[in-house]
Parts: C-alpha cells; sequence; structure tokens
C-alpha cells in the first residue's frame, strides 16, 4: 500500500505551530525519541494515549518502508520514586525496576511495538554527568552546595518552544523556590543526595539527576545531537521539553530536533484525569473489564493532538466496534476455508484462473487504499479511517458473506470469493498499521471479548443460556411480553440475543443502562466522533422480527 503514494507525509511541529512536510536527516532513516514513563506506579490511561500515539507514528514510519531509531526511556530515578520506595521500605530500583516490567507488559497488551532501545536513567550517569560539565562549561550552569543549576538567563532562546517569557516563569509548575538560585526560573541539572537517598558520584558531590537533563543526555548517546522526532505529552513542553532544548544547545551548539510532536490529554467526563478527583485509572483498571484492543481502539478515535475523553460509554462503543471487525474477519475466513476445501474436491480451482473481482469491490480497495493513505499523511488522522472508509469496507464485505449463502452462479460465486480475499488483504493491512490486528486467531480474540461482556455484566454464560430457553418457552406460549422483557433485561447487562434461523445466539453490545464496575466511579454518555450514538437498533418479540448477526 505504501508504494506509489499520491500524498505527502504531514507532521505537526509544535515548534512552528503548522503541519510541515516530513523530510528526515537522513532518507530513507528516521530518528525518534519519545519520553517515557517514571517507573513508580501502574501506568494509567494517559501514558496509555501517549505511547499508542506514538506507536502509530512508529508503524505508519515502517509502513512507508523508513527504516526507524525509536528510543523510548526509563525514568527510574526521582523524587516520586524515591517517596515510594521509602514509604514500602522497597530499594529504589527495584522499586522502579518492577514497574518498568509492568509498564512493558501494558504495553505488549495494547499492541505498541517495542522500541528500538528502552535506556534507563539509572545506566546512563557518565553520559548525564558529561552533559553537566560542558553545560558548566558554557557558562550556562552553576553549582551551589552540591547542587547544580542550569542559568535561564544565559540562554537567550529559553522560551522558544512554549513561547513563554522568562518573566512569565512563576513559582509553581515545578519550579522550585530556592533562594540560591540566580533566577526563578533556574531549573536543577544535579540533585545533591539527602540523608538514606540514593546517590551516584560526581564532581559536585554525590547525588542524582535532575528530571530535564536525563532525556538530553540519553536522546544524544542513542541518536546523535541532531535526530528527526521527539514526542510526548503537551504537558510536556513546558517546562520538560523547553528545557530539554537549553541543555542540549548549551552543551552542544549544533543540537537541533527537527519536528517536536505532543499528544493531547486524557479527560473522564470532560474533567481533567486527577487522583484527588477521583477519575483516574490505570491501564489494568480498564483491560480487566475491556479488552486492551477496546481501549486502543477508543484512543485512536480521537485525533492525537485532541483531547480525548474518557467515559465507560465511549469504550463501550470501542468493545462493540472491535467485536464487530473480529466476527467480520472470522466469517471471512470461515466462508474462505469452507471455499478452498469445496474447491479441493470438486476441482473448481484446477486451472488455476483468477476470476475478476466485483465493480463493487474494486472501489471499495480503492477508496479504502486511498483514503487511508490521505487521511494518515494528514498528521495521522485515524478517526477518519476508523469511522469511514474502513467501515464502508467492512459492510461490504457482509454483504459479500450474505450474497456466498445464496445460490449463485458459478462465475458470479467464484468473483464474489476473490473480492472477499483480496478485500479481506486490504483490511488486514490496515488494523495492522493501525495497530489493531491481534497475533491471536479472530475466534481467540472474539471469546475475550465475550469474556469481557460476562464480566462487566456479572453473569455466567450458563445463565445467559438459560434465559434463552426462557424466551423461547415465551414466545412459543406467544407471551411476547415476557420474552422482550427478557431481552431488554439483557440488553440492558450490554447482552445481545440474536435469532439466527431456528437458533438464538448471543454477543455484546452496548449496554441500554450504565454497566457495572468503573461505571460507579464516571458514567457518561456515547457518541460517536461523528456525533451519532451507535447503539445497535432494537427489536421486539411483540413485532415478531428476525434479528441478523451484522448489519
Amino acid at each position: 500500500m505504501a508504494e506509489g503514494r499520491e500524498f505527502e507525509f504531514q507532521i505537526y511541529n509544535s515548534m512552528t505551530k503548522q503541519k510541515e512536510k516530513f523530510n528526515p536527516i537522513v532518507p530513507g532513516k528516521v530518528s525518534m525519541y519519545v519520553c517515557g514513563v517514571t517507573s513508580y506506579d501502574f501506568s494509567h490511561i494517559g501514558h496509555a494515549r501517549a505511547y499508542v500515539a506514538f506507536d502509530v507514528l512508529f508503524r505508519y514510519l515502517k509502513h512507508l518502508g523508513y527504516e526507524v531509531k525509536y528510543v523510548r526511556n526509563f525514568t527510574d530515578v526521582d523524587d516520586k520514586i524515591i517517596k515510594r520506595a521509602n514509604e514500602i521500605g522497597e530499594d529504589p530500583l527495584a522499586l522502579s525496576g518492577r514497574f518498568c516490567e509492568e509498564f512493558l507488559i501494558d504495553m505488549a497488551d495494547l499492541q505498541c511495538l517495542p522500541p528500538n532501545e528502552q535506556p534507563r536513567v539509572s545506566d546512563h550517569m557518565d553520559q548525564i554527568r558529561d552533559m553537566i560539565e560542558k553545560i558548566i562549561s558554557k557558562n550556562c550552569a552553576y553549582a551551589v552546595d552540591g547542587d547544580v543549576y542550569f542559568s535561564v538567563d544565559n540562554f537567550p532562546s529559553y522560551g522558544r518552544l512554549s513561547g513563554r517569557k522568562l518573566e512569565d516563569n512563576r513559582a509553581g509548575e515545578r519550579i522550585a523556590i530556592d533562594s540560591r538560585k540566580r533566577n526563578p526560573a533556574d531549573f536543577a541539572l544535579w540533585k545533591a543526595a539527602k540523608p538514606g537517598e540514593i546517590s551516584w558520584e560526581s564532581p559536585w558531590g554525590p547525588g542524582r539527576p535532575g528530571w530535564h537533563i536525563e532525556c538530553s543526555a540519553m536522546s544524544a548517546a542513542y541518536l546523535t545531537e541532531k535526530f528527526d522526532i521527539h514526542g510526548g505529552g503537551m504537558d510536556l513542553i513546558f517546562p520538560h521539553h523547553e528545557n530539554e532544548i537549553a541543555q542540549s544547545c548549551a552543551a552542544c551548539p549544533n543540537s537541533n530536533i527537527s519536528y517536536w510532536m505532543h499528544n493531547g490529554f486524557v479527560t473522564a467526563n470532560d474533567e481533567k484525569m486527577s487522583k484527588s478527583v477521583g477519575n483516574f485509572f490505570t491501564i489494568r483498571e480498564v483491560t480487566k473489564l475491556y479488552h486492551p484492543l477496546a481501549l486502543r481502539h477508543f484512543l485512536m478515535g480521537t485525533h492525537y493532538r485532541s483531547p480525548v475523553n474518557y467515559s465507560i460509554g465511549q469504550i463501550e462503543i470501542s468493545s462493540e466496534a472491535v467485536f464487530y471487525i473480529y466476527q467480520t474477519l472470522e466469517d471471512c475466513e470461515s466462508a474462505i476455508s469452507q471455499f478452498q476445501e469445496g474447491s479441493q474436491k470438486d476441482g473448481a480451482v484446477s486451472s488455476g484462473k483468477k476470476y475478476p473481482i466485483t465493480d463493487d469491490a474494486k472501489k471499495c480497495i480503492k477508496n479504502l487504499q486511498s483514503h487511508f493513505e490521505e487521511k494518515m499523511s494528514d498528521d495521522l488522522h485515524t478517526p477518519s479511517i476508523l469511522n469511514a472508509a474502513l467501515q464502508d469496507a467492512l459492510r461490504l464485505l457482509n454483504k459479500i458473506l450474505s450474497l456466498l449463502k445464496k445460490k449463485l452462479q458459478k462465475p458470479q460465486k467464484l468473483s464474489n470469493i476473490q473480492s472477499l480475499i483480496e478485500l479481506e488483504k486490504e483490511v488486514r493491512d490496515v488494523l495492522d498499521v493501525l495497530g489493531l490486528l491481534s497475533s491471536s486467531k479472530y475466534t481467540e480474540v472474539l471469546m475475550q471479548l465475550k469474556e469481557k461482556a460476562l464480566k462487566r455484566a456479572e453473569i455466567s454464560e450458563e445463565d445467559i443460556f438459560q434465559r434463552i430457553e426462557e424466551r423461547a418457552l415465551a414466545r412459543k406460549n406467544k407471551n411476547f411480553k415476557l420474552g422482550d422483557q427478557i431481552r431488554s433485561e439483557l440488553t440492558c447487562k450490554g447482552i445481545a440475543l440474536m435469532d439466527v434461523g431456528n437458533e438464538t445466539i448471543w454477543r455484546p453490545c452496548v449496554p441500554t443502562e450504565p454497566s457495572a464496575g468503573l461505571e460507579e466511579k464516571q458514567g457518561g454518555t456515547a457518541t460517536s466522533a461523528d456525533g451519532q450514538l451507535q447503539v445497535p437498533p432494537k427489536t421486539s418479540d411483540s413485532q415478531q422480527s428476525a434479528d441478523v448477526v451484522k448489519a
């Protein structure tokens, strides 16, 4: 799909405040650094938002044929880590190492590809000390009582990323008040060790690095002082990334990053997530009740630079969307397999003749390819893909599946089978680049989605089968009101009953009432990216309408 592209890849550069054509420093190669987590606790969905966004970028760059070197660090030395370790009586590096591993488990669950390098601060003290010495030698830093501070007054271009002026910097926003500073905005490069704290030797005495210097030192160590992309959350623009620029340029005047990329915040029911408010959720809390693919789908349903509002209603929609995708893929796989088995028996494909695909399939494939490249090239506009061309392709796949169940002339049947094969491949290719294509079998993903739905509904599959039998008896006795009631009660729990021929099956759906679990904390309305509530149309037994598995 990357060959013969008609759209130039453009990304929004936070430094220039505009979209720019992407031109890497070295043709065919991309170097990118993304600020990682401070590993003292389980990661939250704000972290998921950032690393899914940059995983999409990583995947798309690879899709375009670039050789990508992706570096994402771990901050395993920090005030928060030391504080938590002291509270529970654990060694700080052991604590941070443990949560680094937990983070990697979360990233694997979310199908984020591992970066090429994942350096830790504790392994790079030599590089950090060397950079601090260079900054001091350029008269841009000074030592005071074992601490080392960067002097913002000696770096005239300070504030060019954030647009802030020095006089705007006041106490707060992670700027510590210290009378020893020459300017209140000066920030720590090295912190003198306090009694009982973990420390490393340095020319200024035992201590540890400040927060900002680590990324300057490690990005230069792995990508040199000039590289293509630096990413992180919008909350890192100031002070973290602003300070990174100051440090790196002071240490090496030739230092330069071509593109600064930042993802938007995560809110819960339109309120910024906060532990004090009680609307703060770890990735594990969400994936306990929802499939990780549903969380990934939800996060990509909003453009990466826009704020994303997390609510139960929204992730229910994504969960249903993922189920629809995988049910369609599983049905395609089954239909293709059945055809191939039948063809081997009757020799239908012995000639090796390839039948042309239908005009609808040709048009759909062309539209999917073009729409995918156009929207991804436009600063990774994933919501448009999920809600437009991909949905059109899934609908056509289901239309073809329905046609194949009818009696067709041989040429028409073979043409539709070939259409199914080629369109399904294009859908898989798109899902793969988006990180939504699991390595597990389709049936396994569907089973996992159903298990999560049962857990949310606090009901067993045996309970559902019993309710199906009760409903069947009610319908047999023409008690359609009871049949409607049974179906409605299950729908409220996120369980949809589907009448297919003489059989009734169940599948997860968006509940018509709030589900248990996380809803007790947050609640929320469910609307899609285009403002439409994506709830399957309800039918009643009293109307005696037959359901179908997919639209």
